[in-house]
């Protein structure tokens, strides 16, 4: 479908077809999904991958039942979807303008939106089960951008990792995940904090949504803010010891995206893999890495 074959063109294309003039439309950011913003409409417009058209679905589904439960979810607009765009597939959602002025929120917040989250009862969907690196397995069978040595070593990383996971006991319980909680995926709402980006909610341990905000010290995240973020949410996972298990996990995971784009050409994403998986083959927990 040649009039869907780049991201932009998409989102143009299921504009026109949910009936939304398009002419405002405006690139915000590209990273594992194309996100752009329709100021007119006060709508964001989320582009991704067909394969994920499923989990879009879910997350639509999941994120308008939340509101009946006065959550605090970044909101579907009210149109049929997702569209499915040939390559693409594309969901619309509320658009909530940042303070120009104001950082991301604290990471505190987060820890208050997953405290609530996870004393939610079970939402009345089918929700997937969380497997780790199921994504990333795939990406790394596919992609052309990794030489033969990169490739087996991040395929026996990623079955380390598997078999370690599969030993860890979750004293916190198996429920309502995010997937992808961290601070990086909330947003204010003037003065409220709201959680987005829904694509990998599911039924899974608890520890999950902790661990990702732990793996951001690779981001200069703070002692004072992980501590933030503890108090908020009520337990402070950096005395369970599976948390570096789920933190490598999450190192890989990251990678997936960045793969994903370099072997689309982007020089920028093929820089910071490499770098990437060079600390990880180096075994350093501690380089910084750069975010999207």
């Amino acid at each position: 479908m040649t009039t869907t074959a780049t991201p932009e063109t998409a989102a143009r294309h299921a504009c026109r077809q949910a009936g939304i003039p398009d002419h405002s439309l405006t690139r915000l950011h590209e990273h594992a999904t194309s996100v752009f913003l329709l100021p007119a409409a006060h709508l964001v417009v989320r582009v991704s991958r067909a394969a994920q058209l499923p989990r879009l679905e879910t997350a639509i589904a999941l994120t308008r039942w939340l509101t009946t439960q006065d959550y605090p979810a970044t909101q579907p607009a009210d149109l049929p979807q997702p569209v499915s765009c040939g390559p693409h597939a594309v969901t619309f959602w509320h658009h909530y303008p940042q303070p120009p002025t104001s950082p991301t929120p604290p990471t505190g917040h987060l820890g208050t939106l997953l405290r609530h989250l996870h004393s939610l009862p079970q939402p009345p969907l089918t929700l997937p089960e969380y497997r780790p690196l199921t994504s990333l397995t795939h990406t790394l069978e596919t992609s052309h951008i990794l030489d033969p040595s990169q490739r087996e070593w991040l395929q026996h990383q990623a079955q380390e990792l598997l078999d370690a996971y599969s030993t860890l006991d979750f004293s916190l319980g198996s429920g309502l995940i995010h997937g992808d909680a961290y601070p990086g995926n909330t947003l204010w709402d003037e003065t409220n904090v709201r959680l987005g980006d829904w694509d990998e909610a599911a039924i899974g341990p608890r520890e999950i949504d902790l661990a990702n905000t732990f793996q951001g010290v690779r981001f200069g995240r703070t002692d004072e803010e992980l501590d933030s973020f503890s108090d908020h949410y009520g337990y402070d996972i950096r005395h369970w010891p599976g948390l570096k298990i789920l933190r490598h996990i999450r190192d890989l995971h990251t990678l997936g995206s960045y793969i994903r784009r370099a072997d689309r050409g982007d020089e920028q994403a093929e820089q910071q893999l490499l770098h990437r998986i060079r600390t990880l083959r180096s075994h350093d927990d501690t380089a910084q890495w750069k975010a999207a």
